[in-house]
């Protein structure tokens, strides 16, 4: 067994910035719904600003990876911070949903040119000796930055909603520091693909009329449910539950001191922060290798299928939360994670495996279109929870989502056993 090579600096540099960049991108967005509907707007025009904000996210990586290919990484991430940063210091200033929306959008664009320059890095610095640790380690920093954000965010929105933009701007601007000090490019080589001959790639992957429906079922079965858990849940939480009932619970487990930072106190009240409990880093950080372990030796199909199964539960047990137990909104977000942890590394294993050896990379590209579609419609689900709102039955929304993904369980094992499964490589 070869020795592992050690992680060159620019590696950990690389990571340092990740953790950064997640800490200011789910800070703000997972807050986002929250600062929406206390500025006055519809969870309708929420959704509209999710769903354009998250399809750039998506969409620019495409093409940000091929000219960071060209003209370096070190200047593609230097210019994301300069899309990043005045739309961040925007947000103080600009209260119309029109400016809202421009400057969501800026930060969209910022995050996509952003999202591929990391992972880009960490693939560029590794080699079969230490990759999967690499890129272990790098999963984990994406996920340490977005818990830590959120509830740093929640945090400083109990004091004033302008300290959450600042301290994320600062973010930004310690991202920008460390870039130009320490960012070295990364000895890698070129692979010469113009945009053109990534299009040309791509539709051939595409032309494939099974792996396109495929994708198209994925996107709308698996993403789409995904998304619409980050965008529905911190809402969910503050308008639907009693967060002061919540921070009793939390507290009588873990003591004040703990429950008092993921809390704010309202009018003397203390109360759970919404943001700080409505996502799945923190327990994806604990539970994935234990989870990875259990599912790694069972086929990829059937367990991405149960692992949609269990986040079904978890959608079941989120609505039950609203109308009889309030401290059921933790196992429903565990339960979600659990399913999460199964069939998000499943069915991206499963793309690259299905690929021919020598377009492995050509198909995982491919696979932005599931995760662009699923995040582009993933918006209606917050107009849909504010029509279940105003017909006195939010719940509603968590049972639409549970009915969504049993419906996918369903048409994907429709497609499977009308189409077949791919043949994955063996090697």
């Amino acid at each position: 067994m070869s020795k592992r090579t050690k992680f060159p600096k620019v590696f950990w540099v690389a990571n340092t910035i990740e953790v950064l960049e997640r800490f200011a991108y789910y800070g703000i967005y997972m807050s986002f719904g929250i600062y929406l509907g206390e500025l006055g707007f519809s969870k309708g025009d929420l959704g509209v600003i999710q769903s354009i904000f998250l399809a750039l996210s998506y969409l620019i990586p495409l093409f940000s990876g091929t000219f960071a290919d060209r003209y370096g990484f070190k200047k593609m991430l230097i210019i994301s911070y300069l899309a990043y940063l005045p739309s961040i210091l925007l947000l103080i200033i600009t209260q119309t949903f029109n400016g809202i929306a421009l400057t969501m959008l800026t930060i969209g664009f910022a995050a996509g040119i952003f999202k591929p320059l990391i992972s880009s890095t960490v693939r560029a610095t590794t080699d079969s000796t230490n990759k999967t640790l690499g890129f272990g380690i790098f999963y984990q920093m994406v996920n340490l930055g977005a818990s830590v954000g959120p509830i740093i965010m929640g945090k400083l929105r109990g004091w004033s909603w302008d300290y959450v933009f600042y301290t994320a701007a600062a973010t930004i601007g310690l991202m920008f520091i460390i870039t130009l000090l320490f960012y070295k490019e990364p000895e890698r080589e070129l692979e010469g693909v113009t945009l053109k001959q990534k299009f040309i790639d791509m539709g051939e992957a595409l032309s494939n009329f099974k792996f396109l429906s495929f994708l198209i079922l994925l996107g709308i079965f698996f993403w789409l449910p995904f998304w619409a858990f980050f965008n529905t849940l911190a809402v969910y939480i503050n308008d639907y539950l009693d967060t002061a009932a919540l921070y009793n619970s939390v507290q009588m487990v873990l003591g004040s001191t703990v429950t008092q930072v993921i809390s704010s106190q309202e009018g003397g009240v203390w109360r759970i922060n919404a943001e700080a409990i409505s996502h799945t880093g923190y327990i994806i950080i604990v539970f994935q290798l234990i989870i990875s372990r259990i599912f790694e030796k069972r086929a990829a199909i059937p367990s991405f299928m149960f692992g949609l199964l269990v986040a079904a539960s978890g959608f079941v047990v989120l609505g039950l939360s609203a109308t009889h137990s309030q401290g059921l909104v933790f196992l429903g977000v565990f339960l979600f994670a659990v399913g999460e942890m199964i069939s998000s590394p499943r069915i991206q294993e499963y793309i690259m495996w299905i690929a021919p050896k020598e377009k492995a990379g050509l198909y995982m590209g491919t696979n932005f279109l599931a995760t662009f579609i699923g995040a582009t419609l993933s918006g209606v689900y917050t107009w849909l929870m504010g029509i279940y709102e105003n017909s006195g039955h939010p719940e509603y929304i968590m049972y639409t989502l549970t009915v969504h993904i049993l419906l996918g369980i369903l048409a994907i094992s429709l497609f499977v056993k009308k189409m077949g499964e791919f043949q994955e490589r063996t090697e």
